[in-house]
């Protein structure tokens, strides 16, 4: 039996982009006859959001479009908590609902993964023909000082460590969440320490990040100030 791949798409103020994306993912999974299921966990977005979601269920159908909102911002990692419980894939996508991240990547995740059973594939702006698109040079080089900083700090042994672009086994996800602690953005930092920690194999495929077209980013100067300290905190306890 093939296996089925469950996309977790946490949401706040993406009612241009959600469309898009959804699309997107029907596009390249369906014409590679790949079984999915895309889980929108829309966290109280006041731009309507949640309602152009219950638009795509009703043009994708339940079976592809799984709404569970929530009824305000609660964080990235609890949003992955909240749609992974209702995740009835063996593999867990979790990728950003802004346009950040093209859907024609999920292909190579799931070809590099079947290629040694990886347990976590994660993408990587930084190896091979990986890249950026739309940032200017202070947005690189602050990109570039941050993920520089946590790998000489955190040693994790993956090129792109605030990446949050990647597949897991589902399991191996539930797992790594058990030990995280962090819930803002730090959380896919945490969760690759935790992986090289448990000894999960981990491969890396090269992506192109694009800045959002539509909208405003939500990296803020509490989120900045979130990640200087939970770094430290986890260098402390690495």
């Amino acid at each position: 039996m093939s296996p089925k791949y469950s996309i977790l798409l946490p949401t706040y103020n993406e009612k241009e982009n959600l469309p898009v994306i959804v699309y997107l993912i029907h596009k390249y999974l369906d014409i590679s006859v790949i079984d999915y299921e895309i889980i929108i966990i829309d966290d109280g977005s006041p731009d309507g959001t949640l309602e152009v979601a219950k638009q795509l269920e009703s043009i994708y159908g339940k079976d592809k479009i799984l709404l569970r909102p929530r009824g305000k911002k609660l964080g990235l990692g609890t949003a992955y908590i909240h749609g992974m419980k209702h995740a009835t894939g063996d593999f867990i996508i979790i990728m950003d609902a802004d346009l950040s991240h093209h859907p024609k990547f999920i292909l190579d995740f799931i070809k590099k993964q079947a290629e040694q059973d990886y347990d976590v594939v994660t993408g990587s702006r930084y190896i091979g023909n990986g890249g950026v698109s739309g940032w200017d040079f202070k947005r690189k080089l602050v990109s570039r000082g941050a993920n520089f900083v946590s790998q000489v700090l955190l040693r994790p042994k993956v090129s792109d460590l605030t990446g949050s672009f990647r597949l897991y086994k589902k399991p191996v996800l539930e797992k790594l969440i058990e030990s995280c602690i962090s819930k803002g953005y730090v959380f896919q930092m945490e969760i690759m320490v935790r992986a090289r920690q448990l000894n999960y194999t981990i491969g890396e495929v090269p992506i192109t990040f694009v800045d959002r077209v539509y909208g405003e980013s939500k990296l803020g100067g509490s989120e900045i100030v979130q990640f200087v300290k939970s770094l430290l905190y986890l260098f402390a306890t690495t």
